[in-house]
């Protein structure tokens, strides 16, 4: 049985450390011999000449023969070593054969250890890489979601971590987070990928904002519901930047890329401010507010606007106004502008985000 030449298949197979997987065959091997010779002490090793695999027992020296397998007569040992005695122990060549199913135990352990050291090299080789893009292709769908290769290596996207509504077509390029690097495969997965994070969107913006990456423009807090909208709160500490105009860039032409990969996703990006009521004002876009009153423990905000803006602050199915009191943190109610005081408390005349979703 040449090792050598099954050690230099699965190194052009798997791309793995020929010295490693030459002990792993080795110690596939004895687990086979060792099931159908469990009384015998045995090893297998590789003989640097030839290339073959070599298997050893050890024999015990005797008088008299009662196993074959286990002893050496005296006098065929001193043909071995003329200084040998009784009771004495040597390694010699084996003669016994294996079966199938020992065979096929060979291959499991083979097998298993491989697999053991591919998952610890990938581990190694990514798990600086969580939180980062990457970029990849669709290779197949499956039950409960989607494998992407990338050079030689398969992550898993399950399906909810997928956008809502978005289809995959084997060959297309996809980019995803990386959000999982596992010790060990569950199931056949290692890397998990995930595309409806606010850490993804994130992410997205480093890679297509030069700005952003080199943190000229910070990202103070992101909110989504995947594949309908998001909203990103930005801020420059440098006056001569616009952390907007940066972001979504001269007639879109920044944001763009990003709205693609979302599939149409509206991204609302606006200015972070450390005043609240600003920030509340700010974060209803595109709804033009008047004015924001924050109650005493600020986890109200009172929100004033005409009668024709209530359906931009609010947006469609809520979510406009869901997303603003998820990002800002406090709960909006939206007051109909030029309503006397008295009417204010009328529920067809004030709206609460807690009302809208």
């Amino acid at each position: 049985m040449k090792l050598a030449d099954v050690i230099d298949e699965l190194v052009e197979e798997r791309g793995l450390e020929k010295q490693s997987l030459s002990a792993i065959v080795c110690e596939g091997m004895l687990a086979a011999y060792q099931r159908k010779y469990p009384h015998l002490a045995l090893r297998v090793e590789e003989d640097s000449t030839t290339g073959d695999l070599v298997v050893l027992a050890q024999k015990t020296v005797v008088n008299v023969l009662d196993d074959e397998l286990a002893e050496i007569s005296l006098k065929k040992a001193k043909n071995i070593d003329k200084d040998i005695s009784l009771g004495q122990q040597l390694w010699l060549p084996f003669e016994g054969k294996i079966g199938r199913v020992e065979v096929l135990r060979a291959r499991q352990v083979i097998a298993s250890k491989i697999k053991n050291i591919e998952a610890h090299s990938i581990y190694e080789q990514f798990k600086n890489k969580r939180g980062q893009i990457i970029i990849g292709t669709v290779h197949k769908t499956e039950r409960n979601g989607v494998l992407i290769k990338f050079g030689d290596v398969y992550a898993f996207l399950p399906h909810s971590f997928s956008i809502p509504g978005e289809k995959f077509i084997v060959g297309y390029t996809i980019r995803a987070l990386l959000k999982e690097v596992l010790l060990e495969p569950q199931g056949d997965n290692q890397l998990i990928l995930d595309r409806i994070s606010a850490e993804f969107l994130e992410a997205l913006f480093k890679l297509e904002i030069p700005e952003v990456f080199e943190n000229l423009v910070e990202i103070k807090k992101i909110v989504r519901t995947p594949g309908y909208k998001s909203k990103v709160a930005v801020f420059s500490h440098d006056k001569n930047i616009d952390a907007v105009g940066t972001c979504v860039g001269v007639g879109g032409s920044r944001i763009k890329p990003i709205l693609k990969e979302l599939h149409g996703e509206t991204i609302d990006v606006f200015l972070w401010n450390e005043s609240l009521p600003i920030f509340v004002k700010n974060s209803l876009k595109p709804a033009i507010v008047d004015r924001v009153e924050m109650s005493s423990d600020n986890t109200i905000a009172q929100v004033f606007l005409n009668e024709d803006q209530r359906s931009f602050a609010i947006g469609k199915g809520g979510q406009n106004i869901f997303l603003a009191s998820q990002i800002t943190g406090v709960n909006i109610q939206l007051v109909r502008e030029n309503v006397p005081q008295k009417n204010r408390n009328n529920s067809d005349e004030e709206v609460s985000m807690d009302e809208e979703v």
